[in-house]
């Protein structure tokens, strides 16, 4: 909180709002001056300073601390609107309040410079965590569509006169896999960029959900996973206002994902409607689920769930709540009683029947 303060405020502001804040204090301690003893509008003025001292930055928290010395001198302590201090006592007070109040800044500035220290050692552990993460993940899942491409391309290369055709096509088609999957996974790191860097934003214009739907079940199938593709969206379905290409890599990426984690015997269900203001898409499917405590650590970039039986970045999920969250939308994801993930998207859109025959 601390930073926050002082990252916020330039020093010429931090020095008039510990200004203001010593003066503000003392005018409500003069104004009940008649009730309190000046001794105890010392330790008011001391624990003021100790505040301070918690959100500013060290110099002002100085300049604090003099003003607060210097105004319980010449307001409270006897005789009163003059910097005499008469008596030995109040004099021996008057100095050591000084000390405590700078000390008492000193320590909090080191405090918090050790505070800040280690926040930033733990910070720097983490990221280099999540570097390794990242390099693991990355490691495998682009090193190995580029073996495959360059495997195939060679043995095409070199083994022209002994290959069949069928031995050239089956090369083609893993080549073509293996291009899909690498570009897969660069566009999921571009995706993930363009989120961080806070400057992505949805590109609006109707669109026809069914068609998104569609063509998003074809490229999944194009993977030939052996689950089964359910769709349920009414071929009708109204026009919605909407990025198309969030939209469709919402969708595709819920359904990857689910082929990646269910049995080859797993269905996979895709389902739209809609009402008068809002989108809502479902994607389900009826494998083992989740683990609870994983349900709400899934949407973490680079979180893959433990003993997944498949590689991945763990971008999938998180950039569909990016996307969706870009749309002013919010994901739900529970795990169905008879078994299964179950994914929940609504997005606020506009709704247009022109096409609608329903």
């Amino acid at each position: 909180m601390s930073e926050l303060f002082i990252n916020r405020f330039s020093k010429q502001k931090q020095y008039i709002l510990c200004t203001l804040t010593v003066c503000t204090v003392s005018a409500i301690c003069f104004i009940f001056s008649r009730y309190i003893d000046y001794k105890i509008v010392a330790f008011i003025l001391l624990v003021t300073v100790s505040l301070i001292a918690m959100v500013f930055d060290i110099f002002p928290v100085f300049l604090a601390a003099l003003q607060s010395a210097l105004i319980w001198d010449f307001f409270f302590i006897p005789p009163h609107f003059t910097f005499q201090v008469k008596s030995i006592e109040d004099g021996i007070l008057l100095l050591m309040y000084f000390i405590i109040a700078m000390i008492n800044a000193v320590l909090t500035h080191k405090i918090r410079r050790a505070e800040n220290k280690a926040r930033h050692k733990e910070e720097r552990a983490n990221t280099i965590k999540l570097y390794n993460t990242v390099l693991n993940s990355l490691s495998h899942e682009l090193r190995t569509p580029i073996a495959t491409i360059v495997g195939a391309t060679d043995n095409l290369q070199n083994n022209q006169d002994r290959l069949t055709s069928h031995n050239k096509q089956e090369l083609l088609t893993e080549i073509s896999k293996a291009s899909f999957r690498l570009n897969q996974q660069v566009e999921n790191l571009l995706n993930m960029s363009r989120l961080e860097s806070g400057f992505i934003q949805p590109k609006i214009d109707w669109c026809d959900i069914a068609e998104v739907i569609y063509s998003v079940v074809k490229r999944i199938e194009e993977n030939n996973i052996p689950q089964t593709l359910n769709i349920q969206v009414d071929p009708n379905f109204p026009l919605c206002k909407l990025d198309k290409g969030m939209i469709e890599q919402i969708i595709y990426n819920l359904a990857n994902n689910a082929s990646q984690y269910t049995e080859d015997s797993a269905i996979i269900t895709i389902a739209a409607s809609w009402d008068e203001t809002s989108l809502q898409i479902i994607v389900e499917d009826n494998g083992k689920g989740l683990p609870v405590e994983e349900v709400d650590k899934v949407f973490e970039k680079f979180y893959r769930v433990n003993n997944s039986k498949t590689g991945g970045t763990g971008l999938g999920l998180s950039i569909v709540k990016g996307f969706v969250e870009a749309c002013n939308g919010k994901v739900v994801l529970k795990n169905l009683p008879a078994g299964g993930a179950q994914f929940i998207i609504v997005i606020p859109t506009e709704i247009s029947y022109l096409n609608y025959k329903g």
